[in-house]
């Protein structure tokens, strides 16, 4: 797939380049002023997820309408968020984020939680949003799991099954079960910790009640791995045999060649969660998607030094192609069909 690949215009500033200090950065920049509002939209079995919209709304119900789904374990104060969609309302984007099960400030109803393969909750989101904005154009911008969930949708829903003009996908965890080998080596394992220990915190309240079975709290806490929390708790909770199972059926890096929507995915090769050689292992994409790799950026980091600051470049490059897509809203993301030679862009 290595020829089919674009690069990206990010540049790493000196010194700053190593892809855990790109990963870690957006931490400690600024978080960027946000004010939402929070909805909460029932799902068909009567669950719900909590979406938060930006204030102050566009006025006119055609404006356009981009819509966030998180990295795991992610919400509305994750920095990449708070960032992205201040970006897409000041551009005049009536801007939304669709928490995953449990992971806004309500918790879920239901035992199941989420995961990277789970597109009916996303697929429904998408729905109310036609029937509230049928005449709005819209466009779908999904992080690290979410960009996995985005991706996998996509690819389920053919070329007119989504109200979309176009979806961005940061930083996709395109083969869960590398990811899952990649976040258990050296400083990765920090990231791992981190999450996890937010997961079992979410699962303890349905050891307590019992509803994990036969799982007690300290089996929990063992939990240590990635492919020990998938194998005991979600794969389960979610109707896969085991994680071998859940990541073989919920990647979708064996799905890009599907793709009809117009997509575009940022990436960078020093992903510590992706294996550098990942991409040539997987199937040639299809004509619709274009991926933009960047030496450094780590994950979902990407920050460059410009106009005498460290800024998100991932703002930049998100607000080109929403404009992209506002002003030409059937435009295919290449003029021409991507190809080894190509000028790189």
């Amino acid at each position: 797939m290595s020829g089919m690949i674009y690069k990206a215009s990010f540049r790493a500033p000196r010194g700053l380049a190593n892809p855990h200090i790109q990963t870690l950065l957006p931490l400690l920049l600024p978080r960027s002023k946000l004010c939402f509002e929070t909805e909460l939209l029932t799902l068909p079995d009567n669950d719900i997820v909590e979406l938060s919209w930006a204030q102050p709304s566009p006025a006119d119900a055609r404006a356009p309408i981009m819509v966030l789904f998180h990295g795991l374990e992610g919400s509305v104060d994750s920095p990449y968020a708070r960032m992205l969609m201040r970006t897409a309302a000041d551009m005049g984007w009536r801007a939304v984020l669709m928490h995953f099960r449990g992971c806004g400030h309500v918790p879920n109803r239901h035992v199941r939680s989420y995961h990277a393969g789970e597109t009916a909750d996303a697929y429904w989101m998408l729905s109310q949003l036609t029937r509230r904005y049928p005449n709005a154009l819209k466009v779908a911008v999904g992080v690290s799991l979410g960009a996995n969930v985005l991706l996998k949708l996509a690819a389920e829903q053919g070329g007119d099954g989504l109200d979309l003009a176009g979806a961005i996908a940061i930083s996709p965890p395109l083969d869960l079960a590398a990811s899952a080998d990649a976040i258990n080596i050296g400083f990765a394992r920090c990231y791992q910790r981190h999450i996890l220990k937010s997961m079992k915190r979410k699962m303890m309240r349905h050891v307590d009640d019992g509803r994990l079975g036969r799982l007690d709290r300290q089996q929990l806490r063992q939990l240590d791995t990635f492919w020990a929390f998938d194998n005991e708790i979600t794969a389960p909770l979610h109707g896969f045999g085991s994680a071998t199972d859940y990541y073989q059926r919920a990647s979708s890096g064996l799905m890009l060649h599907r793709i009809e929507l117009p997509t575009l995915i940022l990436h960078a090769a020093d992903d510590p969660l992706m294996p550098r050689s990942l991409l040539d292992r997987l199937p040639v994409p299809s004509r619709s998607v274009r991926i933009e790799m960047a030496e450094h950026g780590g994950h979902v980091g990407f920050i460059e030094y410009r106009q005498g600051l460290l800024r998100p470049w991932l703002a930049r490059r998100v607000a080109q192609q929403l404009e992209s897509w506002r002003f030409v809203p059937g435009r295919q993301l290449q003029t021409r069909p991507l190809g080894r030679n190509q000028p790189q862009d």
